[in-house]
């Protein structure tokens, strides 16, 4: 469903303050799909040209990118120290299937293991939650829209302050692609359907003591 601000041309336009839709993708590190889905729900603002082409305004694209810098910026940052306090320990779920994540929700918190339970939606908002929550653990898929976990796990990884993150991979993905597409192999990995047996003494082994 599009949204009323992508369907009329921008008042007073000025080319300068807007962006294609191809260039927002390339900033944001996205596809093309993800931007449009973006725009339609309103994450992002956009206007139709006489011609009838989609410019992104680029207030917008700088308000995500911002979000991502903060998201994984070095820790100890501004976002980290502004997380609620907590008594249990922290563990991010990202999966991009709303009924797997309440899955996890109903399965973890039955532990019985005092755990803080976040959740995302995908690669981009799990690095979001990162910068806001600052997690203990996280317990991630890989094939999902937009930033996908390989990418998320990558981007991760490459920032020394979220490197030592403690990781888990709960995929329907085959091993052998999942080690074609370069995941770390010192990250475990589980398949689907999950086995939360398995998953919960891998979750224990990958949080902090008390």
């Amino acid at each position: 469903m599009n949204t009323p601000s992508d369907l009329q041309p921008a008042p007073q336009y000025n080319p300068a303050d807007y962006c294609s839709t191809k260039e927002a993708a390339a900033t944001l590190g996205v596809s093309h799909r993800t931007v449009q889905l973006w725009v339609e729900n309103g994450t992002l603002q956009a206007w139709r040209t006489a011609g009838g082409h989609r410019r992104i305004t680029v207030e917008s694209v700088n308000r995500l990118v911002d979000g991502r810098r903060k998201a994984i910026g070095a820790y100890p940052s501004a976002a980290v120290q502004a997380a609620p306090a907590s008594n249990g320990r922290r563990v991010l779920v990202v999966d991009d299937d709303p009924l797997m994540l309440r899955l996890y929700e109903l399965e973890m918190t039955g532990w019985g293991l005092e755990l803080d339970l976040v959740k995302a939606n995908n690669g981009f908002e799990a690095l979001i939650r990162i910068g806001e929550q600052r997690p203990d653990l996280l317990v991630s898929d890989l094939n999902m829209p937009g930033m996908d976990g390989f990418r998320m796990i990558r981007t991760l990884r490459e920032d020394s302050g979220t490197a030592p993150m403690n990781m888990i991979v709960v995929s329907g993905l085959d091993r052998a692609t999942i080690k074609a597409m370069g995941l770390p192999s010192d990250i475990p990995v589980f398949p689907k359907p999950v086995p939360f047996g398995e998953l919960r003494s891998a979750v224990e082994a990958g949080l902090p003591g008390d």
